[in-house]
């Protein structure tokens, strides 16, 4: 069942190409394939390992190698929703396979479409998303200074790539699922660059494609476009935009200052662009090396199946714009710049949402998500629509923001469990949401939250021999999901580490000095974070002094893991070219991130053992593995921030 299909425009009722298909054999020599074998690496040998399967038989698509293949949780899509999805069920101890239509990944955050995840305030809040989010933007940060898109790309890729639980399998899309009564039993994706059609077998099916096609196919209920101020009582709804419609697409470029005259002649189906069209859309504004956010189109089309029509309006609209930019006379600042990379693909931002067991609406945002009792992250970006005419409602502003400024708020579980199928989750955009809600959760920071709470709790579904549904509405279980999420970096508002295996919580702790009004003790206070001004969570002590920090117990304790959680400061970080957004990210180790220290044991007779030691860390949470080792104290000695005055950390776990 799909809602909402009314007040849409089709932009083309029939295709106007037909492609003939053609098929090629190719031998090729023995010894070619052979001495390639040979050449591949241990890594290429396991990846093709695992896609060998077992064949099936299948009379159709004689061209095509049929390969079944199992797992304990099918990730559908590697936008930023579902690689955190399949990293955090991986690491749970669940087989993960990970597919993705695309050879890059990252979603709209790709190199291909050059979009910035975003989330919550830093500069208002204080905070920022943590967990598998944060990680990946951390690492970005430190690594990635020349800010390319390529290397964002190739480091997304080593991230799943290298998960142990991960099977990754790129350029294939899911097209076809089989269902038995209300659960999927297997899903069809197919690879045309290896002509490959896998069969996948899981416990657990995940739809991290934006545009809900593993639901479609599988009949789960769908929702589209706006609902309108009455359906839900959403006050906030200006009714000015068309019930039914949708968030247009954009297509991103970037330029490059070549330090001499750089001419601009636009093709001949470029839009001749006017003043009159920038009223409200001054290129000035974010800058004139990526461009721009404003530029959309196709929110009264069907965004997914007049993808092509809609490519070729936005590009016709880059094209345009850039040709007034260079030769209108009024950016003298652009003389000097050429267009560097244009999008192909365009950046989509709304088409079908799953129905899930619950809605999330603007009642939720505005405060009701405390009533949820199943909160699996804080998220905070805020409501905000747009005209579904996009670039051409020239006589209105290209965003309209709520009233009221959004604050932080956590999601519940409920909203990405599938309500039709019992075995199938979402994440990303296309979770339970009203469109009006959807205006502030479809942004990719947000889904990254999303996917990694999605991703435990199908772990621990398989773990517990349940499905989704069976974790969300059991109280033990749910409070078991936020217990794991804290302990891998979520925030959950609310939720503090209760951890019984923790044997840190039963800690004294005393440091050797506190600053900036902290104290020792609030390492253990349970929570990651503190709200701007506030130092309610973490200890903080001058640098310059070697400060240390101590945990000692009554009686000695086998020690074998130790997590730190680090204060990474709260600055904007994300992966963008956009120069106004760009200079308020640090593209190196955030300088508040504590970066070199040791960890030392003191043991039952008073000896002193260093168990690790750490230098350059960059990153918010660590876990360290040491053999195990009887202490009774455990000190962390502060030798070196990445360039902050202040030595700061919010949590030290132990375990045995």
């Amino acid at each position: 069942m799909i809602h909402k299909k009314i007040g849409r425009r089709k932009f083309i009722e029939a295709s106007t190409l037909s492609m003939l298909g053609y098929s090629m054999m190719i031998a090729v020599p023995p010894e070619a394939s052979a001495a390639t074998k040979a050449a591949i690496s241990k890594k290429s040998k396991e990846i093709e390992s695992v896609l060998q399967g077992k064949s099936y038989d299948d009379s159709c698509e004689p061209n095509m190698k049929k390969v079944e293949l199992e797992c304990d949780v099918l990730v559908c899509g590697a936008g930023m929703a579902g690689i955190s999805a399949a990293i955090a069920a991986a690491r749970n101890g669940a087989k993960v396979i990970l597919i993705n239509d695309r050879s890059r990944m990252g979603g709209n955050a790709s190199s291909e479409i050059k979009m910035h995840p975003l989330g919550i305030n830093e500069g208002r809040f204080g905070f920022r998303e943590s967990g598998i989010i944060e990680e990946l933007l951390l690492e970005n940060a430190a690594n990635n200074p020349q800010v390319s898109w390529d290397a964002w790309d190739v480091m997304l890729y080593d991230k799943c790539v290298s998960e142990p639980n991960i099977t990754l399998i790129l350029d294939t899309a899911v097209y076809m699922a089989e269902k038995s009564s209300n659960r999927i039993k297997c899903a069809y994706a197919r690879c045309d660059k290896s002509l490959t059609i896998y069969k996948i077998k899981a416990k657990i099916y995940m739809d991290c494609t934006g545009d809900s096609r593993l639901a479609m196919e599988s009949g789960a209920e769908l929702m589209w476009g706006r609902d309108g101020a009455e359906k839900y009582g959403e006050d906030e709804v200006v009714d000015r935009y068309p019930i039914g419609g949708l968030l247009c697409s954009s297509i991103m470029y970037t330029t490059k200052d070549m330090g001499r005259p750089m001419p601009f002649k636009a093709p001949s189906w470029a839009l001749k662009v006017t003043p009159d069209m920038l009223k409200y859309r001054n290129p000035r504004s974010v800058g004139l090396a990526y461009g721009y956010w404003f530029v959309s189109h196709g929110g009264l089309a069907d965004t997914i199946r007049d993808n092509e029509i809609i490519r070729f309006e936005l590009l016709s609209i880059v094209m345009g714009l850039w040709d007034y930019i260079k030769n209108s006379g009024k950016f003298p600042e652009a003389k000097n710049l050429a267009l560097d990379s244009i999008g192909m693909i365009p950046g989509k931002r709304d088409s079908y949402r799953i129905m899930g067991r619950k809605l999330f609406s603007q009642h939720d945002i505005r405060g009701k998500w405390r009533d949820h009792p199943d909160q699996v992250g804080t998220v905070g970006w805020t409501l905000e629509d747009q005209p579904s005419s996009g670039f051409y409602a020239f006589d209105e502003r290209p965003a309209m923001h709520v009233k009221i400024e959004t604050t932080p708020f956590n999601i519940p579980l409920s909203i990405l469990i599938s309500k039709d199928i019992d075995n199938l989750m979402m994440a990303g955009r296309n979770m339970s949401c009203t469109h009006l809600a959807f205006s502030c959760t479809r942004v990719m920071k947000t889904g990254s939250v999303a996917g990694q709470a999605a991703g435990t709790a199908a772990a621990i579904a398989v773990r517990e021999g349940k499905d989704p549904k069976d974790i969300a509405g059991d109280r033990a279980l749910i409070g078991k999901l936020q217990q794991t999420l804290l302990k891998d970096g979520q925030i959950i508002m609310g939720v503090k580490n209760e951890d019984l295996l923790d044997f840190a919580r039963k800690a004294k702790v005393r440091a050797s000095t506190s600053d900036k009004g902290t104290s020792p003790e609030n390492i253990l206070s349970g929570a990651v974070f503190d709200w701007k001004w506030k130092n309610d969570n973490r200890w903080l002590a001058p640098i310059s002094g070697k400060p240390w920090i101590e945990l000692s117990w009554d009686a000695p304790q086998k020690l074998s893991q130790i997590i730190m959680n680090f204060d990474s400061g709260c600055k904007h970080l994300t992966m963008t070219t956009e120069q106004n957004r760009a200079a308020r990210v640090t593209y190196a180790p955030q300088p508040e991130t504590l970066a070199d220290f040791n960890i030392v044991g003191i043991l039952p007779d008073g000896t002193e053992k260093v168990l690790l030691e750490e230098r350059g860390n960059y990153q918010k949470r660590k876990v360290y593995s040491i053999p195990t080792t009887e202490v009774r104290a455990l000190r962390v000695d502060c030798l070196k921030t990445q360039g902050d005055p202040f030595a700061r950390i919010f949590e030290v776990r132990c375990y045995s």
